[in-house]
């Protein structure tokens, strides 16, 4: 620590830099800094605020694992990845490259040869700021969970399919929002230039995994459907399940919009839901009593997810601040 006093001159108030310091930056006589104010009440001496991005760049050799390691290399910030392997590369090299680029927002093949595979991630961080990723995640996910209900009411196989079909749109996002939030960790001025702040980053990487968990349950419920589309469900199960549906569905709903408005009343209307989803499971055990082993098997595989998913959206509440 270097501690340094303070002086005034002319009502102003002023310290002098480090010398090694200085030097180690590149400073001289006229050098630009930037003096960011942080909330704690500290400030941030910046030599490097307008310098160009620093390209980060990841090398990877084929292994079983590839697909796997494309991504955590993508999450991780790297702006190139480059596949090599000391031969030519199996074919399935470039087939696993491909597949992982589909699955990742911005990242794209743009070299490839008989010996290396190079993908490139084109995204700018700033246009894509954290809120409005999460936004379109939860749209996608919350469109999920309501045409799951619609199609186990109706039966719905192509429904339910295309369901199935969405749940990689919603990886994508998720992905993408954990890759900015890291981005802002690892480089502070973008943070900055974001204006997130490092518990706002908290927030965000925990509210995009519950919104991906409730698209992943919705998932299931349409897998479900398609495994069970010949089982006949009794008119008084299909009804209890459709509440149960349509109240986690309000739930969810309101801890989204109670997370971005800060209001704690929905956060007390989720848990009043809540409750009332209690009762409504006991309804359904009681009704499940006698029937065949594969309807029980089908409806109580189809409410726990729907109950998995009114616990995410508690989860959700849970993080709701007051401002």
């Amino acid at each position: 620590m270097d501690l340094r006093k303070v002086q005034e001159t002319g009502g102003s108030f002023f310290i002098s830099l480090p010398r090694k310091w200085a030097h180690r930056c590149g400073l001289k006589k006229g050098s630009v800094i930037a003096l960011i104010a942080r909330t704690d009440g500290c400030i941030v001496v910046d030599p490097q605020y307008n310098f160009e991005k620093h390209v980060q760049k990841a090398t990877i050799v084929p292994s079983p694992h590839l697909e796997r390691e494309i991504t955590g290399k993508y999450l991780l910030g790297s702006d190139t990845i480059k596949i090599k392997g000391r031969n030519r590369l199996p074919p399935e090299v470039s087939k696993i490259a491909r597949k992982t680029a589909r699955r990742l927002i911005g990242l794209e093949i743009v070299e490839e040869d008989a010996y290396s595979v190079l993908l490139n991630c084109i995204l700018e961080p700033t246009s894509f700021p954290p809120e409005k990723v999460i936004r379109r995640e939860y749209l996608f996910a919350s469109d999920m969970h309501l045409d799951a209900i619609t199609a186990f009411i109706e039966g719905n196989i192509l429904l339910a399919k295309a369901i199935v079909k969405r749940d990689d749109e919603v990886d994508r996002l998720y992905f993408l929002l954990v890759r900015l939030i890291r981005a802002t960790i690892l480089n502070p001025r973008l943070g900055e230039k974001m204006n997130i702040l490092p518990i706002d980053g908290l927030d965000y990487r925990l509210i995009a995994s519950y919104i991906e968990s409730i698209a992943d349950y919705s998932c299931k419920i349409a897998e479900k459907i398609i495994d069970n589309y010949d089982i006949p469900i009794p008119k008084d199960n299909i009804q209890l399940l459709q509440r149960l549906g349509e109240q986690s569905y309000l739930m969810h709903k309101d801890a989204i919009q109670a997370f971005f408005t800060k209001d704690l009343a929905r956060v007390e209307n989720i848990i009043n839901i809540g409750k009332q989803n209690t009762e409504t499971f006991r309804e359904l055990d009681k009704l499940l009593v006698g029937e065949s082993p594969k309807l029980i098997s089908y409806i109580s595989s189809v409410a726990a997810a729907l109950d998995q998913i009114c616990s995410y959206s508690i989860d959700i509440a849970d993080i709701v601040m007051p401002r």
